[in-house]
This record gives structure tokens, sequence and C-alpha cells, in this order.
């Protein structure tokens, strides 16, 4: 096969055999960028086994998956993936390369950049297509109080992580026609770490937020986690639903780091969204605004959340709230 410097790389992230979901986003904005410059697009799998991986994602817009199989890779292994990934980008030279700002791909994306001696921007909450196919990666800046956008004009492959949530991805198309190449890495090194035990951060096994329908978000107004706690209440009335936390929620401990959303937590996309007693500061709305449906209440009617909210509610939370969950539950009971 041809070298491929008009190309866009995903690298696949997998969770207990399975494609992570920001695979999947990444690979559709993918396909729009390269469809816009005339490129293609790329995922390199890196995994135990491929098990019909590869052709899903084919069908999902992938021209070409590079698979790299074998036992040792059945574990995410940070030394063994950057050795991969880079003797492949050294061989294939694509234009840019993406990754999910998940905590793998954050650990995995700059050793990457740094061993191809490129830069990379972290954390990105939209990428582009600009001009002579430089892609314009955009992250929060200056403590999330604006965006910048960041071009790499001079070092190839342009590389980024983008935080997931962030895109949507292409609908399967079971027609598609790609090209699996099967790759075997030449220069093997021998991994310093070893996997002991793995254990999910989550919340006391229940659904992480970034998987749920439906998120109760709660900020400082609540005041102390026992009062804090009526957000478990109300997001009991849903199914597929979650408690998160603003910064200053996880700062006071009454929810763990795990169900953190904005900047420096997760980025969300629910069908609904509750944002109780959350002011809106920029850093959190970066992570909730592709909700589909907001609601905010807050006591503060110049609050910036109400600017993002589609349905905003003035009032303090700790009488809104047992009122909101009695007409929830007379209106489930009706």
């Amino acid at each position: 096969m041809a070298k491929t410097e008009n190309s866009i790389w995903v690298v696949a992230q997998l969770e207990n055999g399975e494609t992570l979901g920001v695979t999947y986003e990444l690979l559709g904005q993918a396909r729009h960028l390269a469809d816009m410059a005339g490129q293609n697009t790329a995922v390199v799998f890196i995994g135990k086994e491929n098990n019909g991986h590869a052709e899903k994602l084919i069908a999902q817009g992938a021209d070409v998956v590079y698979t790299v199989l074998g036992a040792e890779y059945e574990d995410y292994n940070v030394e063994l993936y950057t050795n991969a990934i880079c003797e492949l980008a050294k061989e294939y030279q694509p234009n840019g390369i993406m990754f999910g700002a998940t905590i793998d791909g954050r650990d995995l994306a700059p050793r990457v950049a740094a061993r191809l001696k490129t830069g990379l921007c972290a954390d990105c909450t939209e990428v582009e297509m600009g001009e002579n196919g430089l892609l314009q990666w955009t992250r929060p800046a200056l403590g999330g109080n604006l965006m910048g956008t960041i071009v790499c004009s001079d070092q190839r492959p342009q590389m980024g992580s983008v935080r997931p949530k962030i895109f949507v991805p292409m609908e399967p198309d079971a027609s598609r026609q790609g090209e699996v190449i099967n790759y075997t890495v030449k220069n093997k090194v021998e991994s310093k770490v070893e996997v002991l035990k793995k254990e999910p951060l989550s919340t006391g096994g229940k659904m992480k937020i970034e998987d749920a329908e439906v998120i109760c978000a709660g900020g400082r107004a609540f005041g102390d986690a026992e009062r804090f706690a009526v957000l478990e209440k109300l997001a009991d009335l849903f199914e597929k639903s979650a408690v998160a936390g603003s910064r200053a929620a996880v700062d006071e401990k009454w929810v763990d780091h795990a169900s953190q959303v904005g900047q420096s937590g997760k980025t969300v996309a629910p069908k609904l969204y509750f944002a109780c007693g959350i002011s809106g500061a920029l850093q959190h709305i970066c992570g909730m605004k592709e909700s589909e449906v907001i609601v905010a209440i807050n006591k503060d009617e110049n609050a910036p959340i109400f600017e993002v909210a589609h349905y905003g509610l003035v009032g303090d939370v700790h009488v809104v709230i047992p009122k909101l969950i009695e007409k929830i539950k007379a209106y489930k009971e009706s």
C-alpha cells in the first residue's frame, strides 16, 4: 500500500474487549474532515485479537484499519502501545492523529507526540479542517476563561486528544469497503510495566456519568454532603441516571472525581441534564453544553447557567428540588 501522508488517523481505545464509543465519535469527525480535504481515514487498532472490530470500524467511516494483535496487547500498556503507534506512524506518515481524551488516551498521546517529535493539543472540544490540510484544534485556555484554536504548521503528524461526547458517530454502513492491514511490529520492546489488577474508576458500582441518559448535577450551593444527597432521590426517578457534580462539589468530597463534569472532569451529553446550584462557569459549561435538554435551578437569576439552559427555575435548590421530586412522583403515579 502507498504511504498515507494525506490520512487522518484515530487510535482506537478498548475496554473489556469492546471498542469505546469515543473511537466511533472521533472516526465520524475524522471522516468529515478527510472528506473536506480529499484525504483518507485510518484507525489504529491494538488488541489481543480482531474479533470483528476492524470491520465495524470500516462500516463507520474508516478507509484503512491497521491492526496490531497479540496476547501482549490484551491490556492497555503505554510502552507497548507507544512503540507500535510510533512505528506505524513513521512507516505510513499520517497527516494527523486523534486520540480520545480518556484516562488511557491522556496517558498515551503525549508519549507518542514526544517520540515523534511533534506537537499535541490536549483535551480539545473541537477539531476543524483549515487550509492546506492544517487541522485546527480548539480547547479551553487560561483556566477555561476563553477558547484557543491551535495549529501545528511545521511538524507532522498533527496530533490532539479530544474529549468524549463531543462528536456524533456516523451511522454504520455494512456495504462500505475498506482495507485491513495486519501489521507486525518490527522493533519490539519489553515492557517494564506489569498489570497486577484492574478496577473501574466509577461511583461505587453505579452508572458512569458518560453513559447516563439523565444526569443530576449539583454545585456548592447545597452546603454539605447530607443535603447534596437529595440528588440521589431525584436521579432514582429516572432510568439510566447518575449523580454528578461541579468541581466545587468534588473539592468538598460530596461526589468523587469520576463523576465530575467540566474542563477538569468529563464531557457528557445526556438526554436530560439537571444543573442544580451550579452557577455556570465556562469550565463547567464546556463539559455539558451538548446535552439535549438542560434544566437549571439557581437562586441567582443572572447566573450564566441560564444562558445555556433550555428551562430555568429561579429558586433555592433546597426548596425547589423536593417539590420537583414530588411533582415527578405524582406524574409517574398518574
